[in-house]
């Protein structure tokens, strides 16, 4: 699915369902459903609600990823996840940029947080060729350092934030929905907060009943 123009998130592998995690918690009894039942679904709300959360561990997900460099480093304080990215210190191909649609204003009110105010059109234009101006310089300096010989480890150290980050990231459910309601929520950044919807859309294919609790909770908020 794309994100922010020029990213994505996709799936690359699941293990598991709404089921597994029934037939995880049942294990205690050494029972298992075969289908998924109305018991279940009462058994998987107790477990949400008690905050029973090994179960949903044993779902997991494999995602690859296409983001900001400035979203990916928000994105890997969440220390649960495993990680891999592409490296410049091994290439320095494909170098690809992340330019707003929109500038938003800072808020008043929060102060790590943008405004849902944009700046005006024109001031957007503006402050976009000033952008691409900068990329365009940057990649100008990389490649006259790589040219020079200069070491890609050193060199990469002019690439602005804006750069393009490709990885895999893998997450057991649990996590993830910590993850989600952490960084789709109004103080999260914006960028960070098309990703994370994203990911709601994928996972509710495959976990609908977990996803429907999850929803309800949030709309209790």
């Amino acid at each position: 699915m794309k994100v922010l123009g020029n990213g994505y998130v996709e799936l690359l592998e699941s293990m598991g369902d709404d089921l597994a995690i029934v037939n995880a918690a049942r294990k205690s009894f050494d029972t298992e459903s075969k289908e998924f039942s109305d018991k279940d679904r009462k058994l998987l709300r107790y477990m949400w609600d008690n905050k029973h959360t090994s179960p949903f561990e044993m779902v997991e997900f494999k995602f690859a990823v296409k983001a900001p460099l400035f979203v990916v480093r928000q994105w890997q304080r969440h220390r649960t996840w495993s990680y891999n990215e592409v490296s410049r210190r091994y290439t320095s191909n494909n170098l690809d940029f992340h330019i707003p649609a929109e500038l938003r204003f800072q808020s008043k009110e929060n102060k790590q947080a943008s405004s849902c105010e944009t700046l005006s059109k024109n001031k957007n234009n503006d402050l976009n060729k000033l952008i691409r101006k900068h990329i365009r310089n940057s990649i100008t300096i990389y490649n006259k350092m790589i040219d020079e010989g200069v070491c890609r480890e050193q060199a990469r150290m002019v690439l602005p934030q804006n750069m393009m980050v490709e990885m895999v990231a893998k997450v057991d459910l649990s996590n993830l929905i910590k993850f989600l309601k952490l960084r789709n929520h109004p103080h999260a950044q914006l960028e960070i907060q098309e990703y994370a919807r994203e990911i709601e859309n994928i996972i509710t294919q495959i976990v609908p009943e977990t996803m429907k609790l999850y929803y309800k909770s949030n709309a209790k908020k």
